[in-house]
């Protein structure tokens, strides 16, 4: 190691651009990297260049130790001035690079992955390999941490790929963005869900342009479309039928889960079957939406449910054989469909998802004129000032209540609408 380091210390030996007027300050120099030989001997000589940060180009230049000296070809190697004299051609390729991006203005902007690609493309002298969209995909998705984002983005990508729509990112415009629009609507995607893969294309197009790949931005002059979304939340008298439809099998397991997400506030799915404990009677967790983390008291009818099917170290074990939470909620969307089609009849849900269960506990508790900052809260949202989100989180007592409230309303809605 002391060896490697003196070497690395002795091959630094920064050739500077520097411009007087900016004091703006790249440093670029030949680096002989030692750690691996290849099979002749020899070791693969790069490009060190100091920007935002260190990055290493790789060259077509390689070298022995014993005929390296410092930052250029030793006496010891064969026709070692003629292979200087290349060195040397190489790097000033590099630096007219750096300077002629200095001379625009632009080199204290551009990403050291972008400018990393400009100079291979000086010293090669060959074009750069085409970046495709799905490419900058790939680029783009490796940024993010959070699961559903990534997934998000893997879902737009591939249907990219499946509708033929991969082409060079600078190449995209405007009417490559009504053309994959227009084949998203002819495969039969809602406006809605065209609109969510849309902006996953235009979150890659601004990545794209951030790191210097393109200069072009073709939604300039096109608008993602979107409409209002249809119903989503069932009515208490709705949702009381499917609590005591008569159902068999599996059948009773889907509405199970349904209804103790509607117990626990509308709980995801991905939340329900994942990571959470039940805490002095609570449920806690960390939204995998959006990191934070969340607590919900169990009442006695969600408990009920819990006990039901909890197993396998989980709260509430996937039930579904060979399965995954995903698989399951499918399944669970697509039988509860059916309920009244058994018996001859049309569906009584027609639409209906995991994702009703959280619009129509909003929807109860807003008719119940509980305060907006309060079902805000109970939902995850981000609530109003920053005091009253303090407030309201402090106080989680007032969640608790509404919850309560829900329940106790849609338990006692058909006895309180005889009354009246």
């Amino acid at each position: 190691m002391v060896i490697y380091g003196y070497i690395v210390a002795l091959c630094r030996k920064f050739v500077a651009i520097w411009d007087t007027k900016t004091n703006i300050m790249g440093s670029i120099a030949y680096y002989l990297d030692i750690r691996r030989a290849k099979k002749d001997g020899t070791y693969p000589v790069k490009l060190y260049v100091s920007h935002h940060k260190k990055f290493y180009v790789k060259t077509s230049f390689t070298s022995k130790i014993d005929e390296w000296d410092s930052c250029q070809y030793s006496k010891k190697a064969p026709n070692y001035k003629s292979r200087n004299m290349a060195l040397r051609a190489a790097i000033n390729k590099a630096e007219e690079v750096m300077y002629r991006l200095e001379m625009d203005g632009r080199l204290a902007g551009i990403s050291d992955t972008a400018l990393k690609a400009i100079i291979e493309e000086a010293i090669s002298g060959k074009p750069r390999k085409e970046i495709t969209i799905v490419d900058c995909f790939d680029r783009f998705i490796v940024t993010k941490s959070r699961k559903n984002t990534i997934i998000t983005y893997e879902a737009t990508k591939r249907k990219i790929v499946s509708l033929g729509f991969d082409m060079p990112i600078g190449d995209i415009d405007k009417a490559w963005l009504i053309g994959i629009d227009k084949r998203m609507e002819e495969r039969g995607l809602s406006i809605n869900s065209r609109a969510v893969h849309l902006r996953n294309i235009r979150a890659v197009i601004n990545y794209a342009i951030d790191e210097e790949l393109i200069s072009n931005y073709p939604f300039r002059k096109f608008s993602i479309r979107t409409e209002q979304t249809r119903k989503r939340s069932l009515t208490v008298d709705e949702l009381i039928a499917l609590r005591d439809y008569k159902l068999e099998g599996i059948a009773v397991k889907y509405r199970d889960i349904f209804m103790l997400m509607f117990y626990l506030i509308g709980i995801n799915g991905v939340d329900l079957f994942g990571d959470c404990q039940i805490v002095n009677g609570r449920l806690e967790y960390r939204r995998s939406k959006t990191g934070k983390l969340y607590s919900i008291k169990i009442e006695p009818e969600a408990m009920e449910i819990i006990k039901r099917y909890e197993g396998d170290g989980k709260v509430v074990a996937v039930p579904e054989e060979n399965g995954d939470y995903g698989y399951f909620m499918i399944r669970m969307a697509t039988r509860l469909k059916k309920i009244g089609k058994e018996k001859g009849g049309d569906s009584l849900f027609p639409g209906l998802s995991s994702y009703w269960a959280r619009h129509t506990w909003a929807t109860i508790a807003a008719s119940l004129d509980i305060p907006k900052e309060t079902i805000s809260a109970a939902l995850g949202h981000e609530i109003g000032s920053p005091i009253t989100s303090i407030y309201i989180r402090l106080d989680q007592k007032k969640v608790d209540e509404a919850n309560r409230m829900v329940i106790d309303y849609v338990n006692g809605y058909r006895k309180s609408r005889d009354e009246r």
